[in-house]
Order: structure tokens, then C-alpha cells, then sequence
């Protein structure tokens, strides 16, 4: 639509309140492959062809974004669709697992040692969680399968009845308290045992180091930075 004059966009209240008019000061309009602004200052509206990046610019400088204190090992923070994410490395490290195998029966307990993992996480959402054999210090850094229960190919852990801490720290203990099932993707996410994870629990189950070299490739660093959780 052409707009030959700003008089045609003027807000109008009416009479009897007696409040003045509202006219049209400054108009965008977003077309396909462009964005027009039109300034109604004078009698007939300038036209100016603008950017997004400008326009983001723009309406951006008035806000502010604060992380909050970080957990240690936090590696990076983003703001996403889904999100703010915080990933947070945790050392090697023995835990406690629970495995419900059977409904309404007492957990089956393990005592396992963990390769140092890498966790997203969201505020009140459950983690999505990886392998390491160090801690990352570049974007090229191997990341590898979890070798956990209760997490999906692409890392995306399973809450199951557990609700997450808004509190991000608090997020991984909340993880592994929580009891695990066979849920997730069992396979794939140990070299000795492929096609089921809860055999390696057993096979660690009370043993001194975790095999590192039983770890399943997953991706780099870098992927995890820039997929899309939502």
C-alpha cells in the first residue's frame, strides 16, 4: 500500500474525552526481501530502505542480559530460543546410581565411575548430557556418548516423574539422584558392551577407573554450541 499521507494513520479517541489525537510519527514495514521505513515529519512521508541487522540493533540497545553467578566448570552461556543454557563440565567422578528395573520394587544400585561429562542446562528443564575425556578447552574437542541410562541419541536426557531446579547449579545433582529406567537409546553408547548400556553398569559397578577408551564418538564441541535445543 502507498501512503500518501500521515492523516490516514492517526489514532482517534472519541469527541466527548477530549483527548487530541495520536499521528503517525514513524512506520516499518516488512516485506519479503526488505524492510521499509517510512518518518511522517513533514507533508508527504520520507522512505528509507533499512537493514534487520540495524533495526536488531536498534531495538536491542535498550536491553541488558546477566547471566548470574555461574556454576564452576561453567564452559560457555547463550541465550536460545529454548533458553538461556549453561554448560557446565564435571570432573571424573564415582556416583551412586539407582536403576529401577521393575515398578513398585526397590532400585537396583550401582557404584560407578564416570569419565568427565558435559552438561547443558536449562532453567527447570532436564539436561542434555555428554562424554569427555577432558576438559574442553577449544571448540574442536571430541565429545562422545554419555555412558548413562535415561539419555537419547542426541543427548537429550529423559526426566521421566523428575522435576528439574530452576537453580542451574543444582541441575546435575538433581540428574543423578533421580532413578534411571531403560529409557534413552540403550545402544551405541559403549565399544565393550553396544547393545546395552546397563551391562556396563554392571561391568563397573564397584570398579576403580572408567575404560575412557570405551567411549562412543558423538561430535565436537562445537556442535553442541550451535544445535538447536528447542
Amino acid at each position: 500500500m502507498t501512503i500518501e499521507s500521515k492523516e490516514a494513520f492517526a489514532w482517534a479517541v472519541p469527541d466527548a474525552l477530549q483527548v487530541p489525537t495520536d499521528p503517525l510519527r514513524l512506520r516499518i514495514d516488512f516485506f519479503h526481501q526488505s524492510i521499509l521505513m517510512s518518518i511522517f515529519e513533514g507533508d508527504a512521508p520520507e522512505k528509507r530502505m533499512i537493514s534487520a541487522t540495524d533495526m536488531v540493533a536498534a531495538l536491542a540497545s535498550e536491553l541488558t542480559f546477566s547471566s548470574g553467578l555461574l556454576p564452576d566448570n561453567t564452559l560457555w552461556w547463550q541465550n536460545t530460543k529454548a533458553g538461556p543454557v549453561t554448560a557446565i563440565y564435571e570432573p571424573p567422578r564415582r556416583r551412586i546410581v539407582a536403576l529401577e528395573v521393575e515398578f513398585g520394587q526397590p532400585p537396583v544400585r550401582f557404584d560407578i565411575p564416570l569419565p568427565g561429562l558435559v552438561f547443558l542446562c536449562t532453567p527447570g528443564r532436564p539436561p542434555w548430557v555428554y562424554g569427555v575425556k577432558s576438559k574442553p578447552t577449544k571448540e574442536t574437542n571430541q565429545v562422545y556418548k554419555a555412558p548413562l541410562l535415561n539419555v537419547f541419541a542426541n543427548g537429550r536426557s529423559c526426566p521421566g516423574n523428575n522435576k528439574y531446579p530452576e537453580r542451574v547449579a543444582d541441575i546435575i545433582e538433581s540428574f543423578f539422584q533421580s532413578f534411571f529406567a531403560h529409557a534413552g537409546d540403550l545402544v551405541n553408547r559403549s565399544n565393550k558392551f553396544p547393545k546395552d548400556t546397563t551391562k556396563l553398569w554392571r561391568f563397573l559397578d564397584k570398579a576403580k577407573d572408567f575404560p575412557i577408551d570405551d567411549l562412543v564418538p558423538h561430535g565436537t564441541l562445537h556442535d553442541l554450541m550451535i544445535m538447536r535445543m528447542d
